[in-house]
C-alpha cells in the first residue's frame, strides 16, 4: 500500500466504498469492526440517504447510534455511477447503559495478567508474541477475571496470525469518569484496540 492507502487503513473512523449493487468494494480496519454489528445493506442504504444529489461530496451532521458506537457526522462522495464512498465520524463518547461496578476489584499488576494470558495462549500455538509495555504504569484496581476475558477475546481474534504485538500504555487526552475520577489506559494487540475501564467489571469493544 502507498502512504495514502495506509493512512486510510489506520483511520479510527469507519470508511467504506460500495459498488452500485450495494456490495462492499473496500472497508478499512475500523469499518470491519462495525460490520460485526450492522448489516451491509443498512450501511449502503445509509449512504444513499445522505448522498449528494449530484456528483461530488456532502458532509452531514447526524446523531446515529449502532450498538456501542455513536456517530456525529457522515461524508458521502461519488464521481460516477459505479461506486459510492462513505466515512462515518465517531463520537468521543461511548454508549454504556450499565452502571459501573467497582466490586471484585483488587490492586493488580496489569503486566502480570497480560503475561498470564499470553503464556496460556502460547502453550498450543506457534504464534510469536511481542510485548511493548510502559513500565511506569503502577498497579491498578482491576477485576482480574473480566480483564483476562478481555485479553482472551483479543488473542482469539488474531489466532491465525504469525506475530502478535501487545502494547499497554497510558492514553493521553481520552478518559472516562468513574465516581468523579478520571481514568485512562489503553491495551492494543495488532490492529484491535480494547479500552478497558480499570475499575469496571465490564469492558468496551471499540
Amino acid at each position: 500500500m502507498n502512504f495514502y492507502e495506509s493512512w486510510i487503513e489506520l483511520d479510527l473512523n469507519p470508511i467504506f466504498s460500495f459498488y452500485a449493487d450495494g456490495k462492499i468494494a473496500y472497508s478499512n480496519q475500523e469499518a470491519q469492526f462495525l460490520l460485526n454489528k450492522i448489516q451491509v445493506k443498512e450501511l449502503y442504504d445509509l449512504g444513499l440517504k445522505y448522498a449528494p444529489k449530484s456528483y461530488g461530496s456532502l458532509n452531514t451532521y447526524i446523531n446515529l447510534t449502532i450498538k456501542t458506537y455513536t456517530f456525529y457526522a457522515i461524508t458521502i462522495f461519488y464521481d460516477n455511477d459505479e461506486e459510492i464512498h462513505m466515512k462515518l465520524y465517531k463520537s468521543v463518547t461511548v454508549k454504556n447503559n450499565s452502571k459501573i461496578d467497582t466490586k471484585n476489584t483488587n490492586m493488580t499488576n496489569i503486566f502480570t495478567l497480560t503475561d498470564l494470558a499470553i503464556a496460556n495462549k502460547q502453550m498450543n500455538s506457534n504464534i510469536k508474541y511481542i510485548k511493548n509495555y510502559d513500565p511506569s504504569i503502577p498497579k491498578l484496581k482491576i477485576n482480574a477475571t473480566q480483564f483476562i476475558k478481555a485479553l482472551n477475546y483479543i488473542y482469539e481474534y488474531f489466532e491465525n496470525s504469525t506475530n502478535i504485538t501487545t502494547s499497554i500504555m497510558l492514553k493521553i487526552g481520552e478518559y472516562i469518569k468513574i465516581e468523579n475520577k478520571k481514568y485512562s489506559i489503553e491495551l492494543l494487540a495488532n490492529s484491535i484496540t480494547i479500552k478497558y475501564i480499570i475499575l469496571n467489571s465490564n469492558y468496551f469493544k471499540l
